[in-house]
């Protein structure tokens, strides 16, 4: 039997997976750039503002991404970028 392919995979799933791996990873790089894929954030960048550096623990930053997506749901252009994101970064670092 196959496995299904990450991106085949239901959307919590999967950052649940990638969520989990950056975790134990303590990959604060992967929950910072997610920040960058939220239309806020691009709606900020496109006004020439500027946000400063994101601060905090490791635990912070993880909670603050978590709340940041939470379990509404987002607009499917963000979905579709974060869902490659996230098998991107499960098939980068599961095995390692």
């Amino acid at each position: 039997m196959t496995e299904t392919p990450l991106e085949d995979l239901p959307f919590a799933e999967l950052r649940h997976r990638a969520f989990h791996l950056a975790e134990k990873r303590v990959d604060i790089g992967f929950f910072t750039e997610l920040f960058t894929h939220m239309p806020g954030m691009v709606a900020v960048e496109a006004e020439g503002g500027d946000l400063g550096s994101i601060g905090g623990s490791f635990i912070e930053t993880v909670k603050a991404v978590r709340e940041m997506l939470g379990d509404d749901e987002i607009d499917p252009t963000t979905e579709a970028l974060l869902r490659a994101r996230f098998a991107t970064y499960i098939r980068e670092h599961e095995k390692a």
